[in-house]
């Protein structure tokens, strides 16, 4: 558990680190834009390490069952939910439209919307370490958008690349599905 929570300190300290601009600019100033970027990049990729193997660790070394989530209620809710999450992660990466528009940052409600599924059905206490970290830190850093002024994605009415964001979001959602067990050894059914 150790792992996971010096993992989770690394990733989400470094990312929280853009929500402070003065900080940010500071180092950028004493290091210079690429040995910061790559000092960036260096401390979250140690960071997802950690967790990955962190979290694998504590699996294999037991749950530490918190409570149990009512399966008949939230699963339905957790599955809708990741299928919103795929749309919004789509939609982040996705050129101009209306899906990106309206979530203003797709990347962040992607986040949150994956966390919170995950925590409704998973009542361990590494979980609620992993997913509901993750989701703190995305409610955090959006309303730390919102402070800074940043407005997110330029307006756009609906056209096909919300077809295309949809449409591959549901893609990529039925394949985590059917490949759930496989890739993350949990079943998602």
């Amino acid at each position: 558990m150790a792992w996971l929570i010096v993992g989770l300190v690394l990733f989400l300290g470094i990312h929280t680190l853009s929500t402070a601009p003065s900080a940010r600019a500071a180092l950028i100033g004493r290091l210079g834009e690429g040995p910061y970027k790559g000092l960036y990049s260096l401390v979250a990729l140690a960071g997802l390490v950690l967790i990955v193997l962190g979290f694998g660790a504590y699996r294999s070394a037991g749950y530490v069952q918190v409570w149990t989530p009512p399966f008949s209620i939230f699963h339905p809710i957790a599955l809708a939910l990741l299928w919103f999450a795929f749309v919004a992660l789509v939609a982040a990466y996705a050129p101009a439209s209306r899906i990106k528009h309206l979530l203003r940052h797709p990347m962040l409600v992607g986040v949150k919307a994956w966390a919170l599924a995950h925590l409704l059905v998973n009542g361990d206490l590494g979980s609620m370490l992993l997913f509901g970290g993750l989701l703190i830190w995305a409610v955090y850093d959006r309303i730390s958008l919102k402070r800074r002024g940043d407005g997110g994605a330029p307006a756009a009415g609906w056209s096909k690349n919300d077809l295309l964001v949809v449409v591959i979001a549901t893609l990529a959602y039925a394949a985590m599905f059917w490949l759930h067990d496989t890739l993350i050894g949990v079943t998602a059914a």
